[in-house]
């Protein structure tokens, strides 16, 4: 019970944030507590800094990337470019702002397409003038598609770097498995909100009311050299997957070669990106949040109650692929519900690896069902993710307010029918390329 009350504790602590307290030193208090209670032990941290270093530095080179490129004007860019291929209707525009959420997480991870993408989406629809039922169903589908449609590559949630670490997973064969799935997800996401919001959304608005999307360009030389440095960076992760080189690696050389061309260390005179204010606005707070976090969740493990949910599982692992892929996708997306995603991952993947003797098309379907839920079910509640309670405060800061029982009106409604298709995918998909 010890082991509960600290991460109870903990969780609220992280999620409240009294008085500005980062998330990273309320995850460290709980970390410092348990070890001085002997829930966890000094053996344990090397194990758990083992799980979450890759994750933890390859999501904080991808937030800078993204918010070089966001200062620089890329995403500001490409949103003014998809107003006008809109052709001045909302139903076509909403869509394709869904679109655009997806190419952004999948590159850029959830984080950056929530956070960055929101704001740009808000300033489009007050230059176009929407009215505020139109202008928060665009709001709304670019926060949930974020989330969505996270999935197709390791480094579209931390979510998934963790779990591919945890599990072992290369680049490579992650992304043969989940692209696809993805797909499905992003094509149920579009048919929810096209149901939900069509008549909403379904108004004219005057393409000539947009800015120039040449003149969102702040910064020429980083805009032109972020396509081949991207272009780059995810040829790399496909060709070192083999080799067994950290995703991180790859991210950290391809944001310092961002930064290098931001600083203008490469090509000619003075910076405009103010490149002190983009790394003091990454998120370091993460690589202690994670490290904390986690030594907590291993305090679980430690006191036998992620046996429970291994006791499930293994439930699910008798009925087949189906009931393996439902299941845990399900209990997965509850628990981050109640108790945000980042430590439900690791609750999950300590469950199945508590497991033996599973079969293993059985035990991929269950590692990748985890991943699933974890990075939809955040959309249940606003608790469910550390970017989802950021994303709303943000939009507070920007004169929109909803309310926590507002969000779990609409996350209820739109979450569930996604998950299911998204789940029901993979366990379709996961025979066919793993027969055996």
């Amino acid at each position: 019970m010890l082991a509960l009350a600290v991460f109870i504790a903990t969780l609220v602590f992280v999620i409240w944030q009294p008085r500005g307290l980062g998330i990273g030193w309320s995850a460290m208090a709980g970390a410092i507590i348990d070890l001085a209670l002997g829930v966890i032990h000094w053996r344990n941290i090397p194990t758990v800094w083992h799980i979450v270093w890759n994750a933890t530095f390859t999501f904080v080179a991808l937030i800078i990337i993204s918010l070089l490129l966001d200062e620089a004007g890329l995403f500001r860019w490409a949103a003014l470019h998809v107003a006008r291929w809109g052709r001045g209707r909302g139903r076509i525009l909403l869509p394709l702002i869904v679109l655009l959420g997806a190419a952004i997480a999948a590159v850029f991870a959830n984080d950056g397409a929530a956070l960055l993408l929101t704001p740009i989406v808000m300033a489009i629809l007050v230059s176009l003038e929407f009215p505020p039922a139109a202008a928060l169903a665009f709001i709304i589908a670019t926060g949930f598609v974020a989330d969505t449609t996270s999935l197709p590559l390791v480094i579209s949630n931390l979510v998934n770097i963790v779990s591919a670490n945890f599990f072992r997973i290369g680049f490579n064969r992650y992304a043969t498995v989940m692209i696809p799935i993805d797909i499905v997800s992003l094509l149920a996401t579009l048919a929810v909100l096209g149901l939900m919001y069509r008549r909403v959304v379904d108004r004219r608005y005057d393409i000539a009311a947009l800015d120039s999307a040449a003149g969102a360009i702040h910064d020429p030389l980083v805009f032109r050299a972020a396509w081949p440095v991207l272009a780059l960076l995810l040829l790399a992760y496909f060709i070192t997957a083999p080799f067994g080189v950290p995703v991180s690696f790859v991210t950290i050389i391809g944001a310092a070669a961002l930064l290098a061309i931001a600083a203008r260390l490469i090509g000619r005179g003075a910076p405009i990106i103010d490149i002190g204010r983009v790394l003091r606005g990454a998120p370091w707070q993460v690589v202690i949040f994670s490290l904390g976090m986690y030594l907590v969740v291993y305090g679980l493990r430690n006191a036998g109650l992620t046996n429970y949910i291994a006791a499930a599982l293994r439930v699910f692992a008798t009925h087949g692929i189906w009931a393996a892929s439902l299941g845990t996708g399900i209990l997965a997306a509850i628990m981050s519900s109640i108790m945000n995603n980042m430590p439900s991952v690791l609750v999950g993947a300590l469950a199945i690896n508590h497991l033996p003797h599973l079969a293993p098309r059985i035990h991929d379907a269950m590692v990748y069902a985890n991943i699933i839920g974890c990075d939809l079910g955040p959309k249940f509640t606003p608790i469910g993710s550390l970017a989802t309670l950021l994303w709303l405060h943000v939009l507070a800061q920007k004169g929109t307010t909803i309310t926590w029982g507002q969000y779990m009106k609409i996350g209820l409604l739109i979450t569930p029918p996604v998950l299911i298709a998204t789940l029901a995918a993979l366990a379709i998909w996961l025979p066919i390329i793993s027969p055996h």
